[in-house]
């Protein structure tokens, strides 16, 4: 039989049921000023400044390379030519080949020269036979002149003949001299030292027959000229930075060194040396003509090869190189990006002069030791500050880079030796 319910009991439930409710309302009441001050947190801070690669300015002396189109020219070139008539019988070199000064290279049919030659010299013995006879006769009457054996009109005669026939003998010895020259034209020889080339006539052509028949040519190669030429423009440029004294000749006796670019990109491994420039300006192209000569020892340069040239015409004092994509270069002049010490990153226009080994070379606008960005233009945003970091070239990687590839690396995996004994300690664990 159950109790009898009594007001003393009523009151008593009634108040623990205000006692929960107190209590799950200030547990709510905490909850929600929790959920409520957790976004604030990352409010506080805000966004890292980005990281931009930057180079510091430094001076120092570079030399102004000028890179300019040309083509190879042989040093000397010589045509050899028939310089008498008749019918080419033998060729006596190799097409393609190095040959010396004064080496046959065609035989030309000498029989009718060698009979002029003949024929001279022996109008060379009559003029000499008719001399030592009228020598006798003027030595002969030389004393009866004096003794007035004889009129002097008959020695004056004798005399005379004397020296016509010495005269005779002086023409028929130039006759003999001329015939042999023309013989030995019979004979055709390299005039140079160089590389023939391929041979123009064949055996049995007749030459020589009215005009000097071009037989073959002769190219000395080494050493090589390369011809090229600059505009006019650059080169007044040029002048006018020398006399402001942003740029200086440079040094040697040439005053410039050159270097040969070849087809394939490659630099030829012989320096050569530049020559001279034209005093006068080409009307029709407004271009100056310089010559420049290369040795060619091992014939790798060929005639009429086109090639570029590298040549340092100048040398700028107290210049700055910076990598060219730092540098922006439209037509109202070039800029580049300094970065402040807080970070600030504002332009900075600048004078460049040329390129050398993927640089611009700056001769003002920037002071040593400033900061210029060469990357990181994508994360500019507006005038918020930036974070300067070193700028490695393509291929390198930066220390802060690789601490941070690194630091998201995978863990490194646990070999299976080890695995197999963590086994039974993880079973027994559980036991």
């Amino acid at each position: 039989m159950s109790a009898p319910y009594s007001p003393k009991s009523r009151n008593a439930s009634r108040g623990a049921s205000i006692i929960i409710s107190s209590l799950l309302v200030a547990l709510l009441v905490a909850g929600c000023g929790k959920k409520a001050d957790a976004p604030a947190a990352p409010a506080a801070g805000g966004p890292p400044p980005a990281e931009v690669g930057v180079v510091t300015v430094a001076t120092r002396d570079v030399g102004l390379i000028t890179e300019l189109p040309g083509r190879l020219e042989a040093s000397r070139v010589a045509q050899v030519r028939a310089r008498t008539a008749g019918i080419l019988q033998k060729r006596l070199f190799r097409e393609g080949s190095d040959v010396r000064a004064g080496q046959a290279l065609f035989q030309i049919d000498s029989a009718p020269y060698q009979a002029a030659l003949q024929s001279a010299q022996a109008s060379q013995a009559r003029a000499e036979a008719n001399l030592s006879q009228a020598t006798a006769q003027a030595d002969r009457f030389k004393p009866l002149v004096e003794a007035n054996a004889i009129s002097k009109q008959d020695f004056v005669n004798a005399v005379a003949a004397q020296k016509t026939a010495q005269a005779d003998v002086a023409v028929a010895k130039a006759a003999v001299t001329s015939a042999g020259i023309t013989l030995g034209y019979g004979s055709v020889t390299s005039p140079i030292s160089g590389r023939i080339g391929r041979a123009l006539v064949t055996e049995g052509a007749l030459v020589g027959q009215g005009e000097a028949t071009q037989l073959a040519v002769v190219q000395q190669i080494d050493p090589m000229y390369v011809n090229f030429t600059q505009s006019a423009g650059e080169v007044m440029k040029l002048r006018n930075a020398m006399a402001a004294g942003q740029v200086q000749k440079a040094a040697g006796a040439d005053a410039a060194s050159v270097s040969v670019i070849l087809e394939d990109g490659s630099t030829y491994s012989k320096p050569g040396k530049l020559l001279f420039s034209d005093l006068t300006v080409d009307a029709t192209t407004g271009q100056i003509t310089l010559r420049a000569e290369v040795p060619n020892p091992t014939g790798q340069l060929l005639p009429g090869l086109y090639v570029r040239v590298r040549v340092e015409q100048a040398q700028a004092n107290n210049a700055i190189t910076l990598p060219q994509q730092a540098v922006t270069r439209t037509n109202q002049g070039d800029t580049v990006m300094v970065v402040s010490a807080d970070g600030k990153v504002s332009p900075r226009p600048v004078k460049v002069a040329a390129a050398k080994d993927n640089q611009w070379v700056v001769l003002s606008g920037l002071k040593q030791g400033e900061q210029v960005m060469v990357d990181g233009f994508q994360k500019l945003r507006g005038t918020a500050p930036v974070k300067a970091v070193p700028w490695n070239p393509i291929g390198t990687k930066p220390a802060a880079a690789a601490a941070a590839a690194d630091a998201k690396a995978p863990a490194t995996a646990v070999p299976a030796d080890a695995k197999a004994s963590a086994a039974p300690s993880a079973a027994t664990a559980k036991q």
